[in-house]
């Protein structure tokens, strides 16, 4: 296995709708395998591949306080929402920035598994709310685009000021 670096927000790469996955084969399930390894080591709950500068439908999530439920969805798509709720958010990609987004409260997700067999679950709560975030990613859009305009254009500055200080 190996750490994969992640893109960060701004970059244009970040934008890119994935692909679906025609094949669940060995080169995806290593993909989800350092996948897995570099959410864990960031540390985070959740990746997409779009992060990690893969743009196919994959994701990989560990909502468990042991990190010892890791959760593979292969070419997810959401098949219904329902109820609304509010949280912070982060994301691996935009590093300690916690913003609070609205999403739905439940959601029924189809994806494949690392067999490539389908499957369904009814999430909600974290759950809910993390395979939105990441079904997002593939496709193109980061968390801080539900910011408001203001915040966003402030969020930038902020971003491209930190990256003139480390560098």
């Amino acid at each position: 296995m190996a750490l994969l670096p992640i893109l960060h927000f701004p970059d244009p790469r970040l934008h890119t709708r994935a692909k679906p996955i025609m094949v669940v084969d060995a080169g995806i399930r290593k993909l989800a395998a350092d996948m897995a390894e570099t959410m864990y080591a960031a540390p985070g709950i959740g990746l997409a591949a779009t992060q990690v500068d893969v743009h196919q439908r994959l994701l990989v999530l560990d909502i468990s306080e042991d990190k010892s439920q890791l959760q593979v969805f292969i070419n997810p798509e959401i098949l219904s929402r329902s109820g609304e709720c509010e949280g912070e958010e982060g994301c691996l990609s935009v590093p300690g920035i916690y913003e609070m987004v609205k999403r739905s409260e439940r959601v029924q997700v189809r994806a494949l598994d690392l067999e490539g067999k389908r499957f369904e679950v009814d999430a909600e709560g974290l759950l809910a709310v993390c395979l939105q975030h990441e079904i997002d990613h593939l496709d193109g859009k980061v968390f801080v685009e539900y910011l408001s305009r203001l915040k966003l254009s402030r969020l930038k500055a902020r971003l491209a000021k930190q990256a003139r200080i480390t560098v």
